[in-house]
């Protein structure tokens, strides 16, 4: 994975092009390339698509869409999966980018697989999980097929409330309550 030494701006950040299709996400001013995702973690974040888009319009649900979340300097995530709010949906109806900077309402719920290693542990489970809290996003999913868990934390009054999901129990979500999916039907996403 590369990491860049110069600091960006967010409008150095929103401006920049290397002439590739690499992927970066903004952590702290610093651009890291991010590695394409497992086909797992691929499979996962499309059967969440679909699962969610039989329980509310298309148009709320995104992939590959940036946020502007909170940090030192400029930090700018790329979720695996966002569900919007229809608040968002105005707020980003005719922007050139696909991206929630500041200004904009938070999303409802937002999914992160976790890639193998360390690293990728502690960005989904730590970093991400205080930047997506103090962005104010309702609900953080962290699905990890490494420890066969989703986790789904719940903001209340500012900080996440975590419950763990493995095997055959429900997941419960506060966006989706008539939700009828279970930790290992997630996990298995690319059995199926």
């Amino acid at each position: 994975m590369t990491t860049t030494t110069k600091i960006f701006t967010l409008a150095e950040y929103l401006a920049y092009d290397d002439g590739t299709d690499k992927r970066y996400e903004l952590v702290n001013g610093k651009l890291i390339e991010m590695p394409s995702e497992s086909d797992l973690n691929n499979a996962i974040a499309i059967l969440l698509l679909l699962t969610f888009a039989q329980l509310i319009p298309g148009r709320l649900l995104r992939r590959g869409t940036e946020i502007v979340v909170s940090g030192s300097r400029a930090t700018v995530r790329v979720p695996d999966l966002l569900v919007l709010t229809e608040e968002l949906v105005t707020a980003l109806s005719g922007t050139p980018r696909s991206i929630i900077t500041p200004d904009m309402p938070p999303p409802a719920l937002v999914v992160e697989v976790v890639s193998p290693g360390k690293e990728n542990q502690d960005r989904d489970y730590r970093y991400k999980r205080s930047e997506y809290a103090a962005r104010g996003i309702a609900e953080y999913w962290i699905v990890d097929p490494e420890r066969e868990r989703v986790v789904i934390l719940s903001l209340v009054d500012g900080l996440y409330e975590e419950a763990v999901y493995q095997s055959d129990e429900r997941l419960v979500s506060q966006t989706f309550p008539t939700l009828e999916l279970t930790a290992k039907q997630v996990l298995q996403a690319g059995e199926a």
